[in-house]
């Protein structure tokens, strides 16, 4: 071989590693190791003595390299018992909220600042661990002092805004249902939006196909479905309204309708009577009857004489701080000059004195075939009537 041949062969030829670099191979794959040992200590003493052993989740988060995974968990396996252990025994609900583009950190932080937990980090990288710091919703959450890292994740992670329960009694009128609301330390509306939201001239959406319903001018009393409401903290009082309306369009067919309009009732007619019906039954099967009576003397022209429309025009009683005055005199049926009093005007009120429920609407427009003009309270406490059909056996019934 030429000298030539030899000096280009040296040329590119591949240079073999010096002292050096082995070295700093040998370091690095040593550095490797030790991370490796030390993980695996971590973890294998956690698990053996701290009792309550880090979740192992099988979906970690794909996105983080084995490096990454492997620091993590162990990470987690040397913070367990801070995992389970919240940052304090309280339990009382706090208002927590997350902003649309709020990453974990932030989240970890404003934690901290609430008094929900007591290590942002440690928030952090539990939800980077599992991937669940790319599944934060925003909204508004119910979280207690209480709970602990992983319980909290899972609830704003899983997308569970907190709600509030809102509770309609049937029979109670629209100002009673306002003053309730104000008591609900939650909701970040009260007594003036609502009344604003159910007041005269306030229409349902057109969609609800109930609009004809109402006569115009008239307030929403009457339509306000008693039942139980579950409200995301963040609801308006237009919503509520909303639900109540959505609720009463659902619950009343187009047979009651239909149904109604035969007895030649209009449907605000019906909640008219349903209303009185609501306020004067104790007990539920004697709805038909008691609604028996009433449209039995509205066919032949009598008037109502019904305690709960007196009550109605009295409204609110600073006495005893009620709506419905229960102790009604013989004086009080003719000192009202309202409407609305059934003693001193013949027909329906203008228009219903509360919210009936299902119930009542029912037991109007299906009313029990009773020849009865009169009812009273029984004496025996039990909540129900004797009913009569003429004034002399009404009497006849009264408390000895």
């Amino acid at each position: 071989m030429s000298q030539g041949n030899r000096s280009r062969r040296s040329r590119t030829s591949p240079k073999q590693p010096g002292g050096v670099q082995i070295a700093l191979r040998f370091l690095a794959i040593s550095a490797v190791l030790s991370l490796l040992l030390v993980a695996g200590t971590l973890v294998y003493r956690n698990l053996t003595q701290r009792g309550q052993p880090v979740q192992v989740n099988v979906a970690v988060s794909p996105a983080l390299n084995p490096v990454e995974a492997l620091y993590l968990n162990a990470y987690l396996a040397l913070n367990n018992e801070a995992l389970g252990t919240p940052a304090r025994n309280d339990t009382f609900q706090v208002i927590f909220e997350i902003r649309a583009g709020e990453d974990a950190t932030t989240v970890g932080n404003n934690l901290v600042a609430a008094a929900l937990i007591n290590d942002a980090t440690l928030f952090s990288n539990y939800l980077r661990y599992y991937g669940l710091d790319r599944q934060l919703e925003a909204g508004v959450y119910e979280l207690a002092p209480s709970m602990t890292i992983p319980e909290i994740a899972y609830v704003l992670t899983a997308g569970i805004p907190a709600e509030i329960t809102v509770q309609i009694i049937e029979g109670w009128r629209r100002e009673q249902i306002a003053e309730w609301l104000d008591q609900q330390p939650n909701l970040p509306f009260g007594s003036v939006e609502f009344l604003s939201a159910t007041g005269p001239g306030e229409r349902p959406p057109a969609e609800l196909g109930i609009d004809s319903d109402i006569p115009p001018g008239s307030a929403l009393e009457g339509f306000l479905f008693p039942d139980t409401y579950n409200l995301p903290l963040d609801a308006s009082a237009e919503e509520l309204v909303m639900r109540m309306l959505e609720n009463y369009s659902g619950k009343v067919t187009q047979q009651m309708r239909t149904d109604a309009a035969a007895q030649g009732l209009t449907m605000y007619q019906v909640l008219t009577v349903a209303s009185i019906v609501e306020r004067e039954a104790r007990v539920p099967d004697e709805r038909p009857s008691i609604a028996s009576v009433y449209l039995n003397r509205l066919a032949a022209g009598m008037k109502l004489e019904a305690d709960p429309t007196v009550q109605y025009a009295m409204g609110y009683q600073p006495d005893t701080g009620q709506w419905w005055n229960l102790a009604l005199t013989q004086a009080d049926y003719y000192a009202v000059d309202s409407p609305y009093n059934t003693y001193l005007y013949s027909g329906l009120p203008p228009g219903p004195i509360a919210n009936p429920g299902l119930g009542s609407i029912t037991a109007v427009i299906y009313p029990a075939d009773t020849p009865f003009f009169f009812f009273r309270a029984a004496c025996d406490g039990s909540g129900r009537h004797l009913f009569a059909v003429t004034f002399e056996e009404h009497v006849a019934n009264a408390c000895q």
